[in-house]
């Protein structure tokens, strides 16, 4: 059987995704849609009228049937038009382009964070199983899963910011005494280096470290935990042993094979992690006043405005699928083999 290329995958990849966005468009309008609270009355003000209401109701489109409303936001959908935001008054898509390269700044920076911290202390934990250092390693995944988020977050604002004062004040991307670089990624380190601002550059990364310490320490717990168990897997194995019998160098068979070989596991967590990071910086950007989509979700789930609601967890099913997809193309990278047979 021929190895199916690498767009063929990619197809077959997204056309599997499709029943899945499909549903997640269905439950999202339904779950919406049962959220206590009335946007029409919230949207009218709290000395509205029974007429004022109705009249925002029928504007709103929310007097129509349940069904016809659902064909209404697919056409939407198909337009590209996510709605208007009750609490923002912007469109939900100028929303979330906006808010959404804050987001991905802070996931990915923890996501970094995690992984250059993680890989090395699983690979030394597995090396010396049953050690002190594999012992401390076990015990810092422990804590950084068990810890919310959002305690984590103001233990490191009370100590490094309050305390110490080595941290700048949890007040956003920026402080007070600048403004934000061109936009160009909309992701402030890079646009900063774009522009050639070394000095914006460092304010940028001194508000984005304790939010992305935060949420490292949450992602560096099943990273760590899953490459110490893999790489314990592959140091035990025939091939390895083999290997270290041959009169391989010790740096080879570490990296070059048991390493290699281990990246799977390791990958497929890392797209699980990076999915819970999502979800996870909701409460950080409350913490840090990170004005991502998070925040813009809460405040929309807060005020039962079913636009940035549905938009929000649209976009959020969307980066997961092409998450997902990702995670596919690195398998077949790193091991052909895990090509899928046509």
């Amino acid at each position: 059987m021929a190895k199916q290329s690498t767009a063929q995958i990619i197809g077959k990849r997204l056309l599997g995704a499709i029943p899945s966005v499909i549903g997640v468009i269905v439950v999202t309008f339904l779950l919406t849609r049962a959220l206590p609270g009335d946007p029409a009355a919230f949207f009218a003000g709290p000395a509205a009228t029974a007429e004022a209401i109705a009249e925002v109701r029928v504007t709103l489109g929310l007097d129509q049937p349940l069904l016809a409303q659902f064909f209404i936001y697919i056409g939407e959908l198909v337009r590209g038009d996510l709605g208007v935001s009750l609490t923002t008054g912007q469109t939900v898509v100028y929303d979330l382009t906006t808010r959404l390269p804050a987001s991905l700044e802070l996931t990915l920076a923890g996501l970094v964070f995690a992984i250059a911290l993680a890989l090395p202390l699983g690979i030394l934990a597995a090396t010396r199983p049953n050690s002190w250092v594999d012992h401390g390693v076990r015990l810092l995944a422990t804590a950084g899963v068990s810890l919310p988020t959002f305690f984590t977050g103001l233990f490191l604002v009370y100590v490094l910011y309050y305390k110490l004062g080595i941290a700048p004040a949890p007040l956003g991307r920026l402080d007070l005494l600048h403004s934000a670089p061109p936009q160009i990624t909309g992701l402030y380190l890079i646009d900063s280096l774009l522009a050639g601002d070394l000095e914006l550059f460092g304010v940028a990364a001194a508000q984005l470290f304790l939010p992305t310490v935060t949420l490292g320490l949450f992602a560096l717990a099943p990273l760590a935990r899953v490459t110490r168990a893999s790489m314990l897997g592959m140091l035990s194995s025939d091939f390895i042993r083999t290997a270290r019998a041959s009169g391989f160098p010790p740096r080879q068979v570490l990296f070059g094979y048991a390493f290699r070989n281990a990246m799977l596991p390791v990958i497929t967590t890392l797209g699980v992690v990076f999915s819970f990071l999502l979800g996870a910086n909701i409460l950080v950007e409350k913490v840090f006043a990170w004005p991502g989509i998070g925040s813009y979700a809460v405040e929309a789930l807060v005020a039962s405005d079913y636009a940035p609601i549905q938009g929000f967890i649209l976009t959020m099913a969307l980066l997961y699928v092409v998450l997902n997809l990702l995670i596919d193309l690195l398998y077949v990278v790193i091991d052909p083999r895990a090509g899928v047979q046509g």
